[in-house]
C-alpha cells in the first residue's frame, strides 16, 4: 500500500495517542505511565524493547540485511505548568502539562515505528526508536552513558520538534547551528560581612555581584558577532543579605547562558570561559572570592549537511501538498544535540501554529496547544525520512560500510 494511504489510515490513532499522553502528563523521570504505554505499543509492533535512564524506552527494529543504524528520537516529559486550555483532553494532573509538544512527538514516532515495522524487509540496517525521558534536563546524556549509542553502533540520527511559532504547512530545516547550547549556572560571590555604617571594614559581595551582572553584558554585545554566534546570558535569581543594615558575607546568583557556539567548549573563546573570565576579574577587583558551578547543560545543536539535504529532499519531493520549507534557528535549548554531537544528524521543526484554532501560543505557555492536522505530516516525515536514509546510505560520505554490524541479542 502507498505510504500516504497507510498514514491516513492511522490518522485517528495518532491523534488518540497524542491526546492520551496530553491528558496524563508526567514530569521528567516520572514518566511511568507514558513509558509503559510506549513499551506495550512497541512490543505490539514486534520490536525488541529495552529501558534506559529509569523511564526511557528504546525499540530496536532489525532490517533483513546488515547496514547502518539510524536513531530516531521522541521526548516524553511534561512541564510543571497548570494547563489553562478548555479542551476535552486537558491535563488531569494538577500543575503538570504538556506545554512543549512532547506528547505529539511520542505519538508520531510510535505510529511511524508501527508503519516501518511492516516494511522492515525493505531496510538494510537497523532503527533505534528512542523515547527519551527528562529532555528538559538533558535526559539524553544519561541514556548515552548507559550504552544507547552501541550494539549496534549508531551511525546517524533524526529528530523533529512541533513548533507553534511556525505556521501549519511550514517545515523549518537549516544546516549548521540550529538550537542553542545551554548551561545552567550557580555563582556564589564571597565577601566579608560588616556594618553598613563602616563599609571600609567589609568586602561587599552585593556590589561585586552587581558589577558581574553588568560586566557579562560585554560578552554578548562587545566580544561576539551577534549574527554568527548569538549568545544570551541571563540571571534568573539573586539572593543575599538578612537585614538592611548588614553587609552580607555572600550573594548567590543563578541563571542560564544560551549560544550558537560551534567550537571547543574548553577554549578561551567559549561562552563559559568568557563568563568565568569576567567573574574572576570582577571579583579580584572587589577583593572578593567566588565559587562558580555549571549545573547541567548541553552543546549547540549542529545539523549535518548531508542529513539536512536528505530531510529537505523528503519534504520537498515526497510530501503532498508540498510544505513551505523555511530556514529556522532558535536560541531555545534542545538536548538532541548530545546525539548530533556524536553522529551526523538532522533536527527540524514542524509548524503547528494556527490562529484560527488557537494553537499559536508559544511553547511553555499554559495555553499551548497544537494543530493536530500536522500529526500525520510528522508521521510521514519520520517514515519517509527513515526510508530515504537507508535508500541513500551508499551515497552518504560519512558512512563507512565496512563497519556495519549485526547487533547482539541480549
Amino acid at each position: 500500500m502507498e505510504i500516504s494511504k497507510q498514514i491516513a489510515e492511522y490518522q485517528d490513532e495518532v491523534i488518540e495517542l497524542r491526546r492520551d499522553f496530553h491528558r496524563y502528563p508526567e514530569l521528567g523521570l516520572e514518566e511511568y505511565r507514558t513509558s509503559e504505554t510506549v513499551c506495550s505499543y512497541l512490543e505490539g509492533c514486534g520490536l525488541e524493547v529495552s529501558r534506559l535512564n529509569r523511564t526511557g524506552v528504546v525499540g530496536l527494529m532489525r532490517g533483513d540485511l546488515p547496514g547502518p543504524t539510524l536513531l530516531m528520537r521522541a521526548d516524553m516529559d511534561a512541564l510543571p505548568i497548570q494547563e489553562e486550555n478548555k479542551i476535552s483532553y486537558k491535563s488531569v494532573n494538577k500543575g503538570v502539562m504538556h506545554a512543549c509538544g512532547h506528547d505529539a512527538h511520542t505519538a508520531m514516532l510510535l505510529v511511524a515505528a508501527k508503519i516501518l515495522a511492516n516494511m522492515k524487509h525493505r531496510l538494510k540496517g537497523y532503527i533505534k526508536f528512542v523515547f527519551e525521558p527528562n529532555e528538559e534536563n538533558v535526559g539524553s546524556l544519561a541514556m548515552i552513558k548507559e550504552g544507547l549509542m552501541e550494539n549496534p553502533r549508531v551511525d546517524a540520527c533524526l529528530g523533529l520538534h512541533i513548533w507553534t511559532p511556525l505556521q501549519t504547512g511550514q517545515i523549518g530545516i537549516t544546516e549548521g547551528p540550529v538550537m542553542a547550547g545551554m548551561e545552567h549556572f550557580k555563582l556564589i560571590v564571597k565577601g566579608r560581612s560588616g556594618h553598613t555604617a563602616t563599609p571600609q571594614s567589609a568586602i561587599d559581595p552585593i556590589l561585586a555581584a552587581a558589577n558581574i551582572i553588568q560586566g557579562v553584558q560585554i560578552i554578548q554585545t562587545r566580544e561576539i558577532d551577534a549574527l554568527k554566534e548569538p549568545t544570551i546570558i541571563m540571571f534568573g535569581t539573586i539572593q543575599g543579605g538578612t537585614a538592611s543594615n548588614v553587609i552580607p558575607d555572600s550573594v548567590t546568583l543563578s541563571g542560564t547562558m544560551r549560544y550558537l557556539f560551534e567550537g571547543d567548549e574548553e577554549s578561551q573563546d567559549s561562552p563559559k570561559k568568557r563568563f568565568e573570565r569576567v567573574v574572576s576579574n570582577t571579583c579580584a577587583a572587589h577583593r572578593a572570592e567566588y565559587e562558580l558551578t555549571f549545573l547541567y547543560g548541553h552543546p549547540t545543536l549542529v545539523n549535518h549537511r548531508e542529513m539536512v539535504a536528505l530531510v529537505r529532499s523528503v519534504a520537498a519531493d515526497e510530501l503532498k501538498p508540498e510544505p513551505e520549507i523555511v530556514s529556522f534557528v532558535s536560541l531555545a535549548g534542545e538536548d538532541f544535540s548530545e546525539f548530533a554531537a556524536r553522529v551526523p544528524g538532522a533536527f527540524y521543526f514542524l509548524g503547528a501554529g494556527n490562529r484560527a484554532k488557537e494553537t499559536d501560543f508559544p511553547h511553555h505557555h499554559p495555553r499551548f496547544n497544537i494543530d493536530e492536522d500536522v500529526l500525520s505530516v510528522g508521521v510521514e516525515m519520520h517514515v519517509r525520512g527513515a526510508l530515504s536514509f537507508f535508500n541513500n546510505a551508499g551515497n552518504l560520505q560519512f558512512l563507512k560500510p565496512e563497519r556495519f554490524e549485526s547487533p547482539t541479542k541480549e
